[in-house]
């Protein structure tokens, strides 16, 4: 006894449409599964764009940073005088940019609900 047969009373009829709706009803939970599947894979997909996009602006906002620091450190060294003038600008500068990568999480955030 190596595999298992369906039992059938005898009713052919009967039999026949009780397996037509079982073959309709599972064909509608294959084709609700399928879409269900579709739906979180495009949910993450996009998730994964929203990081993508978050994970960009913030690398560019860090490379920015660098840069007004180094600009700041130049000019301070350049100018001694006017170094905490140089200081509170590139706090300024940094706060707005940090500013803009929180803005563009939130925004993609709001997009995606």
């Amino acid at each position: 006894m190596s595999s298992i047969d369906r039992y059938t009373s005898g009713g052919g009829m009967v039999s026949l449409l009780l397996s037509r709706q079982v073959s309709r009803t599972l064909a509608r939970l294959e084709a609700g599964t399928v879409v269900q599947v579709a739906q979180v894979d495009s949910r993450a997909t996009v998730q994964a764009a929203q990081v993508d996009a978050v994970a960009a602006v913030a690398q560019r906002a860090m490379q920015d940073v660098a840069f007004v620091t180094q600009v700041e450190q130049q000019l301070g060294q350049a100018v001694p005088l006017a170094v905490s003038r140089l200081q509170a600008i590139g706090d300024l500068a940094t706060l707005a940019m940090s500013q803009v990568v929180s803005d563009t999480a939130s925004r993609l955030r709001r997009c995606s609900g």
